[in-house]
């Protein structure tokens, strides 16, 4: 009987970690939840574990510990954490083939550098870990022989379409993006758009702060730059597509003018499955794709103008260094602001750029900068809003 592999799921209560759970339910045969964390919401990380019965919990909001621990009075064999220490440690467990990373924000950088010390494998759709430090990612999976799999779709797709070209190289990267719900609307119109406009994104079910980085497209701008990192690229590779039918999930060009492309409905429970068992492929139940509904395929060159915020990305990528890591913690504050009815739409891109401004810039940043510096672009964020 095969060993199931053992998985550490970081963010289980968010939309890719609740899915992972779909997925490891779907082949209970081969995989087990052995550590579950969240950040805040005690219910239901109690419910999943009195549903999976893992070796432990965590939560990374201290206060919210012994409640934690009051709703798992019954699983007495399931540990209970609580904290940041706390997540960095548990990815180390021995038990631990696989670690999903499906925090959101800059929190999923140090557990993420745990589990590649401990040589863990990472299914990474944590992106803020790539877009904050992914020069020191890279070469710390090199050193501790670690492997990266994406869980992003696009970055999935490119992955999928590069397995068993080996050796032949990248000549272009087409990564698609859905346009988001303003795809249409004016410069004038996107002035006055609300909170619940940006939150109806047309064909992605994601979390509240993924959904607002879709709609600026800043979540396009964080998978170009993951996108270098993950696949040895320079940013003048990387085309961006719109692709408003989300059928193409994302495509390579080769050296010989070829495209291969991966295509699909918009289900995050593939890409995760394909992270969890790859190099082989499981079924999944759900939806298949019907080429014969999808009558039209289109792509779009994206308004810069409009979505500057990808445009920001660009730039940060380019500049290098600790940049993209101010982009990202000016980001986290402006989304978190506009969520909160604090900061209107286009306001979120002013910030950011101001705070690319007056941050203080590292060409060569170790691992303490990238903390400084994400704790100091938070405080020039806060204050310009």
């Amino acid at each position: 009987m095969e060993k199931k592999r053992q998985i550490a799921i970081l963010g289980s209560t968010g939309s890719i970690g609740t899915q992972a759970l779909q997925v490891i339910e779907e082949h209970s045969d081969l995989y087990e939840a052995y550590c579950l964390t969240a950040n805040n919401k005690v219910e239901l990380l109690a419910q999943q574990a009195h549903k999976f019965k893992p070796a432990a919990v965590v939560i990374a909001n201290e206060q919210r510990y012994e409640e934690l621990k009051s709703l798992m009075a019954d699983l007495p064999d399931v540990k209970v954490y609580a904290g940041a220490r706390a997540l960095d440690e548990i990815v180390e467990a021995g038990p631990i083939d696989m670690v999903l990373t499906a925090m959101v924000g800059f929190a999923g950088l140090s557990p993420t550098i745990h589990a590649i010390r401990a040589g863990k494998a990472i299914a990474l759709a944590n992106k803020e870990t790539l877009v904050v430090a992914g020069e020191l990612i890279l070469r710390l999976a090199q050193q501790y022989h670690t492997h990266i799999l994406p869980v992003d779709s696009e970055h999935s797709a490119i992955f999928q379409s590069i397995v068993g070209e080996d050796e032949n190289p990248i000549d272009k990267i087409l990564l698609t993006a859905s346009g988001g719900p303003f795809r249409l609307k004016t410069m004038d119109e996107i002035a006055h758009v609300t909170k619940a406009d940006a939150l109806r994104h047309p064909t992605w079910d994601m979390g509240a702060k993924i959904t607002i980085d879709s709609a600026s497209m800043m979540n396009k701008g964080f998978e170009v730059i993951e996108a270098k990192w993950l696949f040895g690229v320079e940013a003048s590779q990387i085309q961006v597509l719109v692709h408003p039918q989300s059928i193409v999930h994302s495509a390579v060009q080769f050296a010989d003018g070829s495209v291969k492309a991966q295509l699909g409905v918009p289900d995050m429970r593939l890409p995760i499955q394909y992270a969890l068992s790859f190099p082989r492929r499981l079924p999944l139940s759900g939806e298949r794709l019907d080429l014969f509904k999808a009558r039209s395929l289109e792509f779009y060159e994206p308004d810069l103008k409009k979505f500057r915020c990808l445009a920001m990305a660009y730039e940060a990528l380019a500049r290098g260094g600790n940049m993209p890591c101010i982009v990202n913690a000016a980001n986290e504050i402006v989304n978190r602001a506009f969520l909160e009815d604090r900061c209107r739409f286009l306001q979120m891109g002013d910030v950011i750029a101001e705070t690319m401004q007056r941050a203080t810039f590292i060409t060569q940043p170790t691992y303490d900068d990238y903390v400084q510096s994400d704790r100091e672009a938070r405080n020039i964020a806060t204050t310009l809003l």
